[in-house]
């Protein structure tokens, strides 16, 4: 039998292990997905366009419509770039696929504020490149910049931001991510910033673009998508946009790939970006959401965390029950029927463990009764 590609060799799936469903008995702190079904306008839209016969080919990069509605949602957040400038990918993952295509060669170093979503190392090995995941600050989890600053060597060629953060929760602040851009400018690095969850944000200050600062523009690729704020995850619909140069690159990786998306669920993303009392309805959910959970996780015995500032993840600290991740996840699945991500799946996550609220009120109630009657008996 002829050799694989030996990349593959390196890389895991992430979460996947600890993603399986489980028994209907246990309750699921695991899935990053709102519990909301995909406002019906949207559904709506992408019957019509189905009913008007909109499936053939179209223009690859995604309709004119559909990117100039990117360019001005973007615009409230002081990204302000040209509609042709972007790519409407088969979902963000797809999309930060493409930027990383774009920018990064075999050997070129990335740097990971850690512990990161897994998929970013997947991404940079496939490409041949090195991922380096410098430590965030304890306990809020907020970037070290003197350690980002330390671990740049003459192959860095990117840094990788997510704000508000998966797996911390973390919204980085203003003056961070000008330090970062600051750092990027001065060892002329690429910026990926994945966006995704910057409609989800519940501390003092609103997500900030690296774009927004001077030299951020012209060496920032800022990735986001439909499925985390307005609950369309099984859509697959993402965003990329960035430097025209860059932009020409990203074009041709999904010429080359996936050729475009759906030409019916164009129309219905359209509509979704036009959407307020639906998309507030489910921010003001996960923003009360997390007040109520994290007062129970700060009730559990041995367990900490600070208070999340964005999307809908609370990553805590276990050391305090005497057990490591693995085994308190496997151990909370067992006896206590409640599903919880082990943060050592990512580099830098040893001893924490990730924690969705994206739930019922009820499910996040009876979850955190069960683990604090298991983690009681036990001590």
């Amino acid at each position: 039998m002829p050799t694989l590609n030996s990349a593959f060799s390196q890389i895991g799936r992430g979460f996947a292990p600890f993603l399986a469903p489980p028994s209907p008995d246990v309750i699921r702190f695991t899935v990053g997905q709102p519990d909301f079904d995909t406002p019906a306008p949207v559904v709506d839209a992408a019957i019509d366009s189905l009913k008007r016969g909109e499936t053939a080919y179209t223009r690859s990069q995604g309709s004119e419509a559909l990117c100039e509605a990117v360019s001005d949602h973007l615009g409230k957040f002081e990204i302000f770039v040209d509609g042709n400038d972007v790519v409407i990918a088969p979902g963000c993952k797809q999309a930060l696929l493409y930027s990383m295509m774009a920018v990064i060669e075999p050997g070129d170093e990335v740097l990971l504020l850690a512990p990161a979503w897994p998929s970013y190392d997947g991404m940079i090995k496939l490409l041949g490149g090195v991922p380096i995941h410098v430590p965030v600050n304890r306990p809020d989890y907020h970037p070290d910049i003197e350690a980002l600053k330390d671990a740049v060597t003459s192959k860095t060629k990117a840094i990788i931001i997510n704000s508000p953060n998966n797996p911390t929760g973390a919204v980085y602040t203003p003056e961070e991510v000008k330090q970062i851009v600051q750092l990027a400018v001065d060892s002329d690095l690429w910026i990926l910033d994945d966006m995704i969850y910057s409609t989800l944000v519940w501390g003092s200050h609103c997500y900030t673009s690296p774009n927004s600062f001077e030299g951020g523009a012209e060496r920032t690729l800022t990735i986001g998508g439909w499925s985390k704020g307005w609950a369309m995850t099984g859509w697959r619909l993402g965003w990329v946009t960035g430097p025209p140069e860059a932009m020409e690159a990203v074009k041709t990786c999904q010429a080359s790939s996936a050729t475009h998306v759906a030409t019916f669920l164009m129309p219905a993303a359209e509509v979704a970006l036009t959407l307020e009392e639906e998309t507030r309805e489910m921010a003001d959910s996960f923003a009360k959401r997390r007040l109520m959970f994290h007062e129970g996780i700060d009730s559990l015995p041995g367990v900490t965390a600070p208070m999340p500032e964005g999307a809908f993840y609370i990553l805590a600290d276990i050391t305090g029950t005497g057990m490591d991740d693995i085994e308190f996840a496997t151990r909370a699945l067992e006896e206590a029927k409640v599903q919880v991500i082990p943060g050592s799946l990512m580099l830098g996550g040893d001893n924490l463990i990730r924690m969705s609220y994206a739930a019922s009120l009820d499910d996040l109630e009876e979850g955190i009764r069960r683990l604090r009657d298991w983690l009681s008996s036990i001590n």
